[in-house]
């Protein structure tokens, strides 16, 4: 039987240029709002952090000074 990916959350390694699929799945979560992020969409995410953003304007709010 064919496992699905669909509604699981993917846990994931984030690197500088992109990111490795560590467990599979169809999204993430913001590590801040909680919103749910499918992978195709990610597009905010912080190395040092090890966590994903659903958007530019969460991401630079967190990591600003």
């Amino acid at each position: 039987m064919l496992m699905s990916n669909t509604a699981r959350t993917a846990r994931l390694h984030y690197m500088a240029n992109g990111f490795r699929v560590l467990a599979p799945g169809d999204h993430v979560i913001c590590a801040v709002s909680g919103a749910k992020i499918p992978l195709d969409e990610l597009r905010y995410w912080s190395v040092a952090r090890q966590e994903p953003y659903a958007s530019a304007k969460i991401a630079s709010e967190t990591l600003a000074p």
